[in-house]
């Protein structure tokens, strides 16, 4: 992951821990249940990149889904502690300047990794260029409880957090409209379609997924048109 953050062998060898404690148990299930709502948008999709994958957790689950999958990341640390845990490809490289040719994916993954790049609009670009179904984000939501906290808890100890910027979903809606027309020839808007909705409510609310702004996980997909199967309805 570019930036200043160092996602270094310290953070590398205690990042996995983190999905053992309940509040990970139940931020990664509900997290997956997202992605996979919206790779169900994208059936016929057979391949994903995965950039900013870190110590590859959700590289994996996507192989899981029936994906070839790759993953990407520039931490050296991190992608040590992926390569002990399995067989998939990694790959070391800045994620505004993938090392593939155009359309050699069918999708391009960003799940917590946006909130780390100098550059978004080139990183999604780049990624919108390697991709020929589409994009996937998940994305931690700047108008959640989940954000405030984690802000505030980088006020009292450091935190992986400290540097990065959480999106809305406005924001993030923009940034795809942004990428996806300066990779395609700047067509704003034609070829393609957004879709998105949150999840990780705080626990007294009754929802897992629903279309409303609130939710600490955006998970969010651009689709290009014509290369997606039909859905009768969003749930």
């Amino acid at each position: 992951m570019p930036g200043k953050t160092a996602f270094d062998e310290r953070v590398a060898a205690h990042y996995e821990a983190w999905y053992e404690t309940e509040e990970g148990r139940r931020a990664d299930a509900l997290e997956k249940r997202s992605l996979q709502r919206l790779l169900g948008r994208v059936r016929a999709a057979r391949s994903v990149l995965e950039v900013g994958c870190g110590t590859g957790h959700f590289t994996r689950w996507l192989e899981e889904q029936e994906l070839s999958a790759v993953g990407l990341d520039l931490s050296a640390a991190m992608l040590t502690e992926a390569k002990t845990a399995n067989q998939i490809p990694f790959v070391q490289a800045d994620a505004h300047r993938l090392p593939f040719a155009d359309n050699v994916f069918d999708l391009t993954a960003f799940i917590t990794t946006l909130e780390f790049l100098e550059a978004p609009r080139e990183a999604l670009a780049e990624a919108s260029r390697v991709a020929s179904r589409g994009l996937l984000l998940g994305v931690l939501n700047h108008w959640s409880v989940l954000a405030v906290r984690r802000r505030l808890a980088g006020l009292f100890r450091p935190s992986v957090y400290e540097e990065a910027r959480f999106y809305s979903v406005g924001e993030l809606r923009q940034l795809l409209h942004t990428a996806a027309a300066k990779a395609r020839g700047g067509r704003d808007g034609e070829g393609w379609r957004i879709i998105w909705h949150t999840t990780l409510f705080p626990r007294w609310i009754p929802w897992e997924q629903a279309k409303l702004p609130w939710g600490g996980f955006i998970a969010m997909a651009l689709l290009t048109s014509g290369r997606t199967e039909p859905v009768l309805s969003e749930r």
